[in-house]
């Protein structure tokens, strides 16, 4: 089992690693876009790992106040309340940084802001102060993150009832146009019938009129023949 001096390095390692991770998070933010759910998400982020960085500094603070096992020496004891301030003063440069560029685009993302400016905010306070106050900025922009997902699923949900309008009247214009070939198609089978119906009445015409002109030719030759012979 590790001693306690040996868990208090595991635990300052720790955070030296959330630390730097923030730093890094930090400094990728300005490839992100100015706003949007993934630079919101992003900053989402960055806010719990700063919270997280702030409850490990606190709990070095006490592992410290309470040492447990083999005491240690005044100069060692010191050493290590240094290296808690200076991470602890780093932690609070990084989220005063991170909360100035967050809230510069938070006018463009949701609205004006009429709460005090942020800086503002953290004068007078104490680190447990600041902590209380990263967590509460947290809460704020975790609540405007909730009213931007509600804008979204909003919108989400008109470009469905779209799309379902959209997709009736592309059946409707699908059984209109079926309609047509149906109707299409029973026009050319009456126009066929009535093409035939033509042919058989002009060849019935035909077949009436050749004995009507035979027997007109005879009547003439019997008028021609009676006229020669009483002349």
């Amino acid at each position: 089992m590790a001693s306690p001096s040996d868990k208090w390095i595991k635990e300052y390692n720790d955070a030296i690693k959330i630390a730097d991770d923030i730093n890094g998070m930090i400094s990728g933010k300005g490839s992100l876009p100015s706003s949007g759910p993934e630079t919101q998400r992003h900053a989402s982020a960055i806010r719990r790992k700063i919270t997280i960085l702030g409850t490990r500094l606190d709990g070095l603070q006490s592992l410290l106040s309470k040492p447990t096992g083999k005491p240690l020496t005044d100069k060692e004891m010191n050493r290590r309340k240094d290296m808690v301030t200076n991470l602890r003063s780093k932690s609070n440069q990084m989220a005063s940084a991170f909360n100035m560029s967050n809230f510069a685009n938070r006018d463009s993302l949701l609205g004006p802001e009429t709460k005090p400016d942020t800086m503002s905010r953290t004068i007078g306070l104490d680190n447990s102060g600041l902590i209380g106050l990263q967590r509460q900025l947290m809460k704020e922009q975790d609540e405007g993150l909730e009213k931007l997902e509600e804008t979204l699923i909003s919108t989400k949900h008109i470009a469905l009832a779209v799309s379902e309008e959209l997709d009736l009247h592309t059946t409707l214009i699908d059984d209109l146009g079926q309609h047509v070939d149906v109707t299409d198609s029973h026009l050319q089978r009456v126009q066929k019938n009535m093409g035939i119906l033509n042919k058989h009445i002009n060849g019935g015409w035909s077949c009436m009129c050749m004995p009507l002109a035979v027997i007109g030719i005879v009547v003439l030759l019997v008028l021609i023949y009676l006229l020669i012979k009483y002349l």
